[in-house]
């Protein structure tokens, strides 16, 4: 049977340095699998090459059946895999809606003289984005922050836009580049909820790259270890949190 999503011997180099070192992995639709190691182990790097920020030195990346690594970067998101960033990815004096009509673009066809004379067809499809965005806005409650501008809104409230705009593409893989990184404990709490529900409700399967070990724990299917860009785990959440490896390199403790 097919892999909904599937990596294969990858890795990436930069330099002399070996960012990511000979990595397999697989992803079944509707699951929710994370990778996890300490700073500097390629997490974000496996992602990058994912969605064609970096080219991969090796190795395949398939999403259902098709190899990503002779796409470009809007060719894979237009089939179905969208993201968010460590560090927020914002127009941050653009509205929250504005932001999220953006992640509809990717499904906009290139017809500049039909966007500038606004025909039937294009008007019907504006229509569309904006419904479609709208349910996004009522998914994840933010209703509210509808027309405020990103630059004045908290911290927690923006990673919750990213999120928002990442699912506005219309994804089948979610990529979630940690998701509580800089979060409260009850904001993580709610990201907790939304990643399920996300799952569950909207169908989307979630690759996520993650430290809050209890959001992994809570969320996670399956788990990957990575230290020094190679694979030193993988299982249960809590079959990877007692593997010897990751306690030595993850959590800082002797083997």
């Amino acid at each position: 049977m097919e892999a909904f999503f599937e990596i294969e011997h990858l890795s990436k180099s930069f330099g002399g340095l070996l960012a990511v070192d000979d990595v397999s992995f697989s992803v079944k639709a509707g699951e929710i699998y994370t990778i996890i190691g300490p700073n500097g182990a390629g997490k974000t790097t496996i992602f990058n090459l994912i969605s064609l920020i970096y080219p991969a030195s090796s190795g395949t990346i398939r999403f259902r059946g098709q190899d990503l690594t002779k796409l470009t970067p809007d060719q894979v998101v237009s089939l179905g895999i969208g993201r968010t960033f460590q560090n927020i990815e914002l127009f941050a004096q653009a509205t929250v809606l504005q932001n999220l009509l953006i992640g509809r673009h990717v499904h906009t066809p290139k017809n500049p003289l039909a966007e500038i004379f606004f025909t039937p067809a294009v008007r019907k499809r504006e229509m569309a984005n904006r419904r479609a965005v709208e349910k996004v806005i009522d998914f994840l409650d933010l209703a509210s922050y509808r027309d405020a501008t990103v630059a004045g809104l908290p911290y927690g409230v923006r990673k919750v836009v990213e999120l928002a705009r990442a699912l506005c593409t219309d994804p089948k893989l979610l990529l979630l580049d940690e998701p509580s990184s800089g979060l409260n404990v009850e904001e993580t709490d709610d990201m907790a909820y939304w990643i399920q529900d996300i799952r569950d409700e909207l169908g989307v399967t979630v690759l996520m790259v993650e430290h809050d070990m209890s959001l992994v724990s809570r969320v996670s299917d399956r788990v990957l270890a990575l230290n020094f860009g190679k694979p030193i785990a993988e299982g249960s959440p809590a079959e990877v949190q007692a593997h010897p490896d990751v306690l030595a390199a993850y959590l800082g403790l002797a083997s």
